[in-house]
This record gives C-alpha cells, sequence and structure tokens, in this order.
C-alpha cells in the first residue's frame, strides 16, 4: 500500500499536502519544452530564413547577361527576365524559358 502511494507521487491520506508544489512541478516540466523550441530556432528555423532571404536577393539582383546556374544544374546565360520567368541561353540559338525561382547560383566569371 505504500509502495502505490509513493509511485502516484502524492502524500497518502490525500492532496493537502501536494497542492502548494503543483504549479512548481508544471512550470519545471515546460522548462525542457522551452529549451528544445529555442535549439530548434536557433539551429533550423533561422539559419533556413536567412538562406532564403539571401535567395530572394540573389533573385532580385539577376539581370540581363549573368552567367545563372538553375537547381537542375543547367547553366546558362540570361537573355531576359521577366517577372517571374527567366530565359536562359544555354547554347548558340538554345533558350528555354524557366522559373525565376529555380535559379540556384549566378556565377562569377
Amino acid at each position: 500500500m505504500f509502495g502505490l502511494a509513493f509511485a502516484m507521487g502524492s502524500a497518502p491520506g490525500g492532496a493537502a499536502a501536494g497542492g502548494a508544489g503543483g504549479g512548481m512541478a508544471a512550470f519545471q516540466q515546460v522548462i525542457p519544452l522551452i529549451f528544445m523550441f529555442a535549439i530548434f530556432y536557433f539551429l533550423l528555423i533561422r539559419p533556413q530564413q536567412k538562406k532564403a532571404k539571401e535567395h530572394k536577393a540573389l533573385l532580385e539582383s539577376m539581370k540581363k547577361g549573368d552567367n545563372v546556374v538553375t537547381a537542375g544544374g543547367v547553366h546558362g546565360k540570361v537573355t531576359a527576365v521577366e517577372s517571374d520567368i527567366v530565359t536562359l541561353e544555354i547554347a548558340s540559338n538554345v533558350n528555354i524559358k524557366i522559373t525565376k525561382s529555380y535559379i540556384a547560383t549566378i556565377k562569377k566569371d
């Protein structure tokens, strides 16, 4: 009987003895969740937001004549930039149109 009462976490005879510490126990259970969220934020969320912001700036700075690489690995020279479509020249007189967001990098020659 004593072992069962001890395992339940309250004093034998009711909750009068454990009622005052209930709020602190709940707070102590939330602390690890806060630390886990902070770790996820600084290791996953924040770097991903930073990378997305840098990619957006790269796409906005793209202009005609830039040599680019697409996400699929196609190398080409930008011949036209529209709002969300980019025309690339991948060989002499071979132009393709791709969505602007699929440009991975601008090559420095």
